[in-house]
């Protein structure tokens, strides 16, 4: 893993076309701007494992409605 230490106001780029600046930094929280194509998403973790789980739910879901086909 690679540690950046930055200051409020600061940027660092991630690749040709993402770019994140901190905004602001209280106490132990930090805010964010991320700058990133349309196609790339940007979730916090726990959003993404929420995603994840749903799209995994919903593919076993579909795969059990499917009729049996080994005859």
């Amino acid at each position: 893993m690679l540690v950046i230490m930055r200051d409020a106001g600061e940027v660092f780029s991630i690749g040709d076309d993402i770019t994140i600046q901190i905004l602001a930094i209280h106490g132990n929280q930090i805010r964010l701007g991320i700058e990133a194509p349309r196609h790339v998403k940007v979730h916090r973790a726990e959003v993404y494992k929420r995603i994840a789980q749903r799209v995994s739910q919903q593919a076993t879901k579909a795969s059990r409605a499917l009729p049996d086909t080994k005859s």
